[in-house]
């Protein structure tokens, strides 16, 4: 979009995508973490106290991702706006 607009735009753009990605390899990581409770589970019977703790920071990291996701969406229209043509 810099290159387009062939000037420098606002430091919030460049943070609001870097949040965003942080916020991905959050869930990736709540999603692992769920994917080995959930064999561990099968193996050794259920232990439901930690099943629940690692179900919500999954929904913890699932709800930040789904803001920063928003978040992201304006900013980009937002660029997109400076970037078009007068």
């Amino acid at each position: 979009i810099e290159r387009l607009h062939s000037s420098v735009l606002h430091a919030n753009i460049s943070t609001a995508l870097d949040k965003h990605l942080e916020a991905i390899h959050v869930v990736q990581a709540r999603r692992k973490d769920d994917i080995v409770n959930a064999s561990n589970r099968q193996r050794h019977g259920p232990p439901r106290c930690q099943d629940e703790r690692v179900v919500l920071a999954l929904a913890l990291a699932l709800q930040a991702l789904c803001a920063a996701t928003r978040k992201v969406r304006t900013v980009l229209w937002c660029a997109f706006q400076m970037t078009l043509p007068k």
